[in-house]
This record gives structure tokens, sequence and C-alpha cells, in this order.
């Protein structure tokens, strides 16, 4: 169990990384022209396939495997105080995770796709592309409805539980809410949920890490009734 939850702490820990590199790409670096020609848009994508490739790897497939981890780290770590929701939330978020990953896998092989389209005809290329896009944010990032139905049964479990936190318990809640608000289509819901889930797993993962001593100190509780 202390493997375990050291795992998915760091794998809480390493999400919220990845949801500020993803941040800092878009940001900073990506200057997609979200106003040019077909033309346009597609000959900036073959440009710069390599980093898109890259940072899509990064945000869904690894971001996927990191949350595996703290699926299965949550779930053990709260079965025993709250089964029956944990164990709806946790179905929720292996969902998630199957959900994250076809994405990025759909992203990637699909622009390569796309790309290759283009030398037979650069209008059906951006029309496969703009299907192809269309397909990754429903999956995966336009609708945060899986995910946030996850981090809100898991908030509720865990406050029923009275594991972690109440504070942090209650902040899951509001942020699972967030996500669960993704399902009507305004960018204000979907930018929330982002940013709010940074702090939750840097929380959650900081108190997976201190599972360990909170443990101990159950144990000693235990040892001294008898």
């Amino acid at each position: 169990m202390k493997i375990l939850n050291r795992t998915a702490g760091l794998s809480a820990i390493c999400m919220a990384l990845l949801y500020f590199i993803a941040f800092i790409f878009f940001g900073a670096f990506w200057s997609y022209p979200s106003d040019g020609s077909p033309a346009e848009k597609m000959v900036f994508l073959a440009e710069n396939q390599f980093s898109f490739n890259v940072i899509y790897i990064l945000i869904y497939l690894v971001f996927g495997a990191f949350l595996s981890f703290l699926v299965v780290g949550l779930y053990q770590r709260l079965k025993e105080g709250s089964e029956g929701i944990i164990a709806v939330g946790s179905l929720f978020g292996a969902i998630w995770v199957g959900l994250v990953i076809a994405s990025g896998m759909i992203a990637n092989i699909g622009l390569a796709y796309a790309i290759g389209l283009m030398e037979v005809n650069l209008e059906k290329a951006f029309d496969a592309w703009g299907i192809i896009y269309l397909m990754v944010e429903s999956l995966g990032g336009g609708n945060e409805l899986v995910g946030g139905l996850w981090v809100l049964l898991v908030s509720i479990g865990a406050l029923q539980a009275g594991v972690f936190s109440k504070y942090l318990n209650l902040f899951g809640m509001l942020v699972g809410i967030a996500g669960v608000a993704t399902i009507y289509p305004n960018e204000i819901f979907k930018e929330i949920f982002g940013i709010s889930q940074i702090g939750w797993f840097i929380w959650i993962g900081i108190s997976l890490f201190g599972c360990e001593n909170e443990n101990k100190d159950w144990g000693m509780a235990e040892v001294a009734k008898r």
C-alpha cells in the first residue's frame, strides 16, 4: 500500500506538471493561424507536426498513464470507507483513462493522415483534419464530463470516509462540478476545470504521500486501545 500511495501521489503531481506544460506551450509557443485559410492552417500543422506530436503524447498518452495509477491508488485508499461511491467513481476514472489515451492516439495518427492527403487534395486534407480534431475534442478535450464525475465522486467518497483534509475534499467537489459543467459548450468551464484541477492534483498528491505517516499513527492508536 505504501508503494501504491507514493506512486499515485507522484502521478498526481506529474499530471499537474503536464497541465502546466500544456498551458505554457499553447499559450506561448503555439501560434496556430485560426483566422488563416485552410492552406495556411494545414501548412502550419505540417511544419509543426513534430512539436504537435510531442505535446499530445505528453498531455494525452503520458497523462493517461499517470491517471491510471492515480485512479487505482485512490480506489485502494478509499474503498473500505465508502465502497459503493468509490467503485462508481473509479469506473468513471477508468473510462477517462481510456478516453484520454484514445484521444492522443487519434490526434497523432489523424494528423499524419491529414498531412499525407495534402499532396492529393488540400481541401480534403483540411476537411479530414477538421473531422479528426472534432473527434479528439469530443472524446478528451472539449468535454470533461467523465473526468469531472470521477473527481466529484472520489471527493464525496473521501469526505464520507473521513480520508484526506475536509477542505481538500470540498475543493475536489467544486473541481468535479466544474468538470461536469463543461457539458455546456462554454470555454470558461473548461478553463476553470483545468486550472482548478492543477491545484487538486498537487494537493491530492501531497496528501497521498502523507498517507504513510497517517497509517502509522492509526496503527499506533489501535495498539494503544488494546
